[in-house]
């Protein structure tokens, strides 16, 4: 499209496309990892908008271009305000715009949580698939009762139908009560049960789900967690320094991760190195590391969230779009070139006296 027309891709549009598309989009942001891997990207740092005395809110911009198979580039804006949950309404609200390449023209904007939500389910279920080494999962522990986390579990679930249990843990009992009656609702064969705290969650499974809204580590004690296990480190922020540097730990970019005080970047300032990060997901999904180092150690996934990832599904979303016929085209969004414009007005300057 390299008119003066946007396509607008409402959240009803985005989750009506990508409904039951768990599989493809898993196999997108494998995709978009490794042509990220390859330099087939440009992805500046996240900038972060955060407020006078207020260390909660945030609203983040993701920049990014990808290339590969997809040759893309664009932006998502996206906002995370914990205390709307108290009102009623979803913590993060998101903007996707998608540039064209050629002319740099904005072509489509879709609404955001819902891709972001998912590319972050999907990059976990890749980590979970490439990293675990039990196949056959029969339970997983989940930290936070939140969208996020129910968006990873619908990932999981179609890349280990073996998966019969979840047990979750939240600072809130409603929140946890509510998760566990929404997923024994949509997810048939599940049954869901709410743990008192986090060393009986740890006792439960060897796959274990953080996505949490922490700023600050609080999680220093994983002794009962079963040697071999995985965590899949979402949230960035729940782990002590001493528990990544015992760990195998895996990421999704080495420079990303280690910025804006994660778990990662706090382990690094303890020790002075970044040795204590293994590889990046790609560098397993390619074949070029192995999954884990060893069978006893517990190995760490943690995805800084990536701006490819955005475009990636974005991009997916868009042609599937076009293809069905659905969103809005807004006809004549952008404006006619300034030379048409002036052709079309006179401009008369005020008169001096």
């Amino acid at each position: 499209m390299h008119g003066r027309s946007i396509m607008v891709l409402t959240g009803s549009d985005v989750l009506t496309l990508l409904s039951g598309m768990e599989r493809d989009v898993i196999e997108t942001v494998r995709a978009a990892y490794e042509a990220h891997s390859g330099s087939e990207s440009s992805l500046p740092p996240s900038t972060f908008l955060r407020f006078p005395n207020d260390q909660t809110n945030r609203i983040i911009a993701l920049p990014a271009y990808l290339g590969g198979e997809f040759e893309t580039a664009g932006i998502k804006w996206i906002s995370s305000f914990p205390g709307n949950l108290d009102q009623g309404i979803d913590r993060a609200a998101a903007v996707i715009i998608l540039n064209s390449v050629t002319t740099g023209r904005p072509h489509a904007m879709l609404e955001g949580s819902i891709i972001s939500a998912k590319r972050t389910a999907a990059s976990a279920a890749l980590a979970a698939r490439a990293l675990h080494e039990d196949h056959q999962v029969r339970s997983v522990g989940i930290v936070g009762c939140g969208p996020i986390n129910f968006e990873i579990q619908r990932f999981l679930l179609s890349i280990f139908p073996s998966i019969k249990t979840l047990y979750l843990y939240d600072l809130s009992p409603e929140h946890a009560e509510r998760f566990k009656h929404t997923c024994e609702e949509t997810f048939e064969g599940i049954t869901a049960e709410v743990v008192a705290d986090l060393q009986a969650l740890c006792g439960t499974s060897s796959l274990v789900s953080l996505a949490t809204t922490a700023v600050h580590p609080y999680i220093s004690d994983l002794s009962g967690l079963a040697p071999g296990s995985t965590i899949l480190h979402v949230s960035l922020r729940d782990l002590v320094p001493e528990i990544i540097l015992a760990s195998d730990n895996v990421v999704d970019d080495v420079e990303h991760v280690c910025r804006a005080q994660t778990s990662i970047h706090l382990a690094e300032q303890l020790v002075g190195t970044r040795e204590f990060i293994r590889c990046t997901i790609a560098d397993v999904t390619r074949g070029t590391a192995p999954p884990k180092r060893d069978t006893k150690s517990i190995t760490v996934f943690s995805p800084f969230g990536l701006g490819v990832l955005d475009l990636a599904v974005a991009e997916f979303v868009y042609k599937r779009a076009v293809k069905e016929g659905k969103g809005t085209l807004i006809e004549s969004f952008l404006p006619e070139s300034w030379l048409q414009r002036a052709d079309e007005t006179t401009f008369r300057p005020p008169s001096s006296t």
